[in-house]
């Protein structure tokens, strides 16, 4: 059956996770008046991207006894979501991450595997280090989460590929970087931009990036959130530099078409690729585990 997705990108307020429910609150009933089904937010919508010293005061854990994750996944029972969060475990270890929920219940969250630390980036100082790739069900077919930092490595994606993953979803906190023209886009949108699309047609699923906006301790964050179909063709973007909330039907019968006409996941050869990988870990003296 058919979905509405709908990407959102607005303006959180830094270390206010009350303020940033609400704004999260209002949004979806936007989205249900739109006819939305799932609803997906930026990296960190729920704290703001320049955390740093106040992850340990803004983090949560994904239940329903707590202060913001009660009313989201009560929520969740009208509207999937997708929201972004500090998360703390049971050892006080603290992620950045992506909760997906459905029906009241968390349905699965995936912790940032890959922290930038270069740059103006510093997210390796705060952050503990997700160490699992997986794509999960949802009642709509079967989905992959990753974040920001996650799809600027290949392997994220090709595993949750692998994994059966038929809607991929990247929220993010993208700032721009740079000087360009007046009315000329930037540079690290068109990267993105094509980078999220070459995955939709490599690997002919559907995929969608949620772009945060605003300005936050300096820092431009530009939106520009868009979804592709599985023949890498844009199906929706929403505007750049404003907040807005942009909605498109998925219909995943349009996998049978594309992948008829192009098997790449029929022909992927796994069994190659795993044995090349581990002559090539041994030849070259690299680790065989990630950090």
């Amino acid at each position: 059956m058919p979905f509405a997705l709908a990407l959102v990108q607005f303006q959180t307020r830094l270390g206010d996770v009350q303020v940033n429910l609400e704004r999260h609150m209002e949004w979806i009933r936007r989205a249900r008046e739109q006819g939305a089904d799932l609803v997906v937010f930026p990296e960190l919508s729920l704290t703001g991207y320049m955390v740093q010293d106040l992850v340990p005061v803004v983090a949560r854990k994904p239940r329903p006894d707590d202060p913001a994750f009660g009313p989201l996944l009560e929520a969740s029972k009208r509207v999937d979501l997708v929201v972004g969060f500090v998360e703390e475990d049971r050892r006080s270890r603290f992620f950045n991450s992506a909760a997906y929920l459905s029906q009241g219940e968390v349905v699965h969250i995936h912790r940032k595997v890959y922290l930038p630390t270069y740059g103006m980036f510093d997210e390796g100082r705060f952050f503990a280090w997700g160490d699992r790739i997986a794509a999960f069900d949802t009642r709509f077919g079967r989905f992959g989460l990753l974040i920001c930092e996650d799809f600027w490595h290949i392997s994220p994606p090709y595993l949750l590929w692998l994994d059966g993953a038929d809607v991929m979803l990247f929220p993010m906190a993208s700032p721009g970087r740079g000087i360009v023209p007046a009315g000329a886009k930037l540079g690290v949108a068109r990267w993105v931009e094509a980078v999220v699309q070459a995955y939709a047609g490599l690997f002919t699923v559907f995929t969608a990036f949620a772009n945060r906006v605003g300005f936050e301790d300096g820092i431009h964050f530009w939106g520009g959130s868009a979804v592709y179909g599985p023949n890498g063709e844009q199906l929706a973007q929403a505007p750049y530099h404003q907040a807005a909330m942009v909605v498109q039907e998925i219909d995943l019968r349009a996998l049978h078409r594309v992948r008829a006409r192009l098997p790449l996941l029929r022909d992927e050869r796994t069994a190659l690729f795993q044995r090349e990988l581990a002559r090539i870990l041994e030849q070259r003296g690299l680790p065989k585990a990630p950090r």
